[in-house]
Order: structure tokens, then sequence, then C-alpha cells
């Protein structure tokens, strides 16, 4: 969610951790005038602050979503995971991949031509395959 949408929601999510501290302060405070115990405020805000916020804090902890860039199938070139991705999908077709893949190659290869730890294209090149490969099956 981005923009309004989000900013409302995003607020109730992590605005409850202040809400509950001022709970468990006003309880700490109100223990020892109700009850006429004085230990009961620093027990309270112990147990309330030191214990309870920390547990809910975890059990109410959004799990991260699975971003593309997380991925282990990413390459790290977002152009060749675009590609792949859209070949995925089906939305071109095999010659249009391979000729998409060999501009984009070439590309490259034009930029690493001062690279000297080895043929970027060829590994490139031969991940791909393997991948559509796999897909083929």
């Amino acid at each position: 969610m981005t923009g309004l949408p989000g900013r409302i929601a995003w607020n109730p999510r992590h605005r409850w951790r202040r809400v509950f501290a001022l709970c468990v302060v006003g309880a700490g405070v109100a223990a020892p005038l109700l009850t006429g115990v004085w230990w009961w405020l620093p027990l309270v805000w112990f147990f309330g602050l030191v214990i309870v916020l920390p547990v809910f804090h975890v059990l109410t902890k959004p799990v991260p979503e699975d971003d593309a860039d997380d991925r282990a199938d990413a390459t790290g070139d977002p152009a060749l995971d675009a590609l792949r991705e859209r070949y995925a999908r089906g939305d071109i077709d095999e010659r249009e991949f391979e000729r998409k893949l060999d501009r984009l190659l070439e590309t490259e290869d034009a930029e690493t031509v001062t690279d000297s730890g080895g043929d970027v294209a060829d590994r490139v090149r031969e991940s791909v395959r393997r991948e559509v490969d796999r897909i083929r099956e």
C-alpha cells in the first residue's frame, strides 16, 4: 500500500505501542492509589513495559514479504530478471526471448570488455539456457 491508504494503515499498526505504554503507566500510577500498596507501581511498570510490551511487539511484528531481490533465482541484473519473468509468464515466445536475450547480452558484452574475470556473457547465456530447458520440462 502506498500513499494515503498506506499511511492510514501504518498509523494504528505502529501506534499501539505508545497507547499500550501509556495504559501501563496509568495502571501503574492507579494501582497503588486503589489498593494502598505502594509496590504495585514498580511491579506493574516492570511487567508491563519490560515483559509484556516486548512480547506483544514480537507477536505482532509483520512477516516480511517475499521480495524479487531476495529470490534465489535472481541474477542481479534487473533487465535479465524482467526478461526471464516475461518469458515465464508467457508474454513472449521462445524466439522473442532468444532475440531479446542476445541483444541484452551484446550490450552487456560491450560493457564488460574490460572484465578479466572470465566471459560473463557466456555464463549468463548458459544459465538462461538452463532456465529455458527447466521451464520447457
